[in-house]
């Protein structure tokens, strides 16, 4: 995928296309890192790679469940070990969960006719507007763009933290970028 999204036809488009440019961010920062790695929280907060990528994955799909009004049966896992990877689970694990639920999600937006579609605001969520019946499908894909944003940023930190890495240099490396005076593709030899 290259830096930018490319020209878009149509909103539709446009909104799934921003999305999937920031899972790819995201899933980029996780580039050439172990699982152990995948798991350090090397800054103040608690974050880890895995963990964000975990998390977007699950909230990405609960918002989708929400849109299709789909009960979904949860783990029982709490909300904070939604940011943590396991010691049972491996960082392309999630990161095979959250291409499923990028493809779902294509495939339930694509089937729906009009964007301005109510999607109802679910009761007892005290972060919920109380005073607010629905929100629209657009509305929810531009959270997911923004909620996703948000975590690719705090990935970005991390990895930073984690080994020097860098958003442009680790996109290069991915992507087979030549080394250019502003910008080198990342290499582990690197740390």
């Amino acid at each position: 995928m290259p830096g930018l999204v490319p020209p878009v036809a149509d909103e539709r488009e446009g909104l799934l296309a921003y999305l999937a440019q920031q899972r790819y961010l995201l899933r980029t920062s996780t580039y050439a890192i172990s699982d152990e790695q995948a798991r350090r929280t090397p800054c103040a907060s608690s974050l880890s790679l895995g963990g964000l990528v975990k998390h977007c994955a699950h909230m990405e799909r609960n918002w989708i469940d929400t849109v299709l009004q789909r009960r979904r049966e949860h783990s029982g896992e709490d909300h904070a070990a939604q940011f943590r990877l396991g010691d049972d689970e491996t960082l392309a694990g999630v990161i095979e969960l959250y291409e499923q639920v990028a493809l779902e999600t294509e495939a339930a937006i694509g089937a729906i006719a009009d964007l301005a579609q109510e999607v109802p605001v679910p009761k007892g969520v005290p972060w919920f507007p109380a005073d607010l019946g629905a929100w629209s499908v657009r509305w929810v894909l531009l959270h997911l763009i923004e909620e996703t944003a948000r975590h690719a940023g705090h990935a970005d930190i991390v990895r930073e933290a984690l080994d020097g890495a860098t958003a442009l240099p680790l996109m290069a490396a991915v992507e087979g970028w030549p080394a250019t005076g502003r910008i080198r593709p990342w290499r582990v030899e690197n740390e």
